[in-house]
């Protein structure tokens, strides 16, 4: 396996027709050398034109730094990988700057939309989260772009008001937050989030339960990839493949408040 694990990791992605990257940091923690040991783990999913979801890298870099993050991307720059149409994130500001830095500000980077729901909540006191949770989701999940900027307008005035933090950090996103709605509606459910990375960790987190000892911090990268080769993860089509070919249209949102 070993071989085989080299060769994937240096094999290049210059015939790789992705339209969409997906790009996550993750901490699992697993044993060691007998200790208990979070490790940092970089994942890059890209999507192909007809929509199915592959591995391109994923990689133990002990951290979710600008300097971690842009050697991950230069890796996969050096591989031939074009520059994408579309790039989901964490949010993470170590990765925004790498992504900066290499493909530039026009990139379409979309913050995913979960990640700053979790923001929100750690801005809000406790009885208020629930509020925070419905008018969030009222917003994210209008059905237009008009829709979605009336209750992010909406949602603003509010929790101005109620709580200022949480009207402070929604704002921070920016557009990135709704660069979704420049897609084929068909194409937001699967363009808000980082889910599809969010899933193949916790469906590697599930089945390493029962490894008491790993040898060594690349064993974690490795058992992954080895999952998914061998078919025993498998990842489908993203939603709204149908029109990943169509172009994105211009910015709809006035983000204006």
């Amino acid at each position: 396996m070993k071989v085989d694990w080299d060769a994937w990791c240096a094999r290049s992605l210059a015939d790789e027709d992705i339209v969409r990257l997906i790009l996550d940091g993750t901490v699992i923690k697993t044993r060691l050398d007998r200790k208990a040991t979070n490790l940092s783990v970089l994942a890059a999913i890209g999507v192909r034109r007809d929509g199915q979801k592959v591995l391109l890298s994923i990689r133990n870099m002990g951290g979710e730094s600008t300097a971690a993050w842009r050697q991950f991307l230069d890796d996969l720059d050096a591989r031939g990988l074009k520059r994408p149409e579309f790039v989901i994130l964490d949010g993470a500001p170590g990765l925004e700057a790498a992504l900066v830095a290499l493909w530039g500000e026009e990139l379409p980077i979309q913050r995913c939309t979960v990640h700053k729901h979790r923001n929100l909540l750690g801005h809000a006191p406790k009885h208020m989260q629930d509020e925070l949770t419905e008018d969030y989701r009222d917003m994210i999940y209008a059905d237009t772009a008009a829709g979605i900027e009336k209750r992010r307008r909406a949602f603003l005035r509010k929790w101005r008001l109620k709580c200022r933090a949480v009207a402070d950090s929604l704002e921070e996103a920016g557009d990135r937050l709704f660069t979704f709605t420049r897609l084929d509606p068909s194409q937001w459910k699967s363009a808000r989030t980082t889910n599809a990375i969010e899933r193949l960790n916790g469906e590697f987190r599930r089945r390493i339960k029962t490894q008491t000892v790993l040898p060594c911090a690349e064993t974690v990268p490795m058992l992954l990839w080895a999952l998914l080769a061998s078919g025993q993860i498998q990842m489908r089509k993203v939603d709204g493949w149908e029109t990943l070919s169509r172009p994105l249209e211009p910015m709809p949102l006035d983000l204006a408040a």
